[in-house]
């Protein structure tokens, strides 16, 4: 149980600063998109630990889904960046 909570806990952080990268760099589109698609990535990650740690029972379905509804919403935000760079002051 630990080792999924950690690996959670890794990568919804690591998205969060490859956010912060991608922000930063925003003066470059394509290193701006890039970084991006690793925080796309990063989130990726964080529901498949999150999908291990339902079936091993770690997580309640209640919690499972309020998690999964987040990090959803989070690749739904990911993706209008990644497709509209310009608007998030890359270029």
């Amino acid at each position: 149980m630990y080792s999924l909570t950690d690996q959670i806990r890794r990568s919804s952080r690591s998205a969060n600063i490859c956010l912060i990268e991608a922000y930063r760099k925003r003066k470059y589109p394509s290193y701006f998109v890039s970084k991006l698609t690793d925080v796309d990535m990063e989130n990726s990650e964080t529901q498949g630990w999150l999908e291990f740690s339902l079936a091993c029972d770690y997580l309640s379905r209640e919690i499972y889904d309020k998690l999964k509804e987040q990090s959803d919403e989070v690749g739904r935000i990911v993706q209008y960046m990644i497709d509209n760079p310009g608007k998030f002051g890359a270029g």
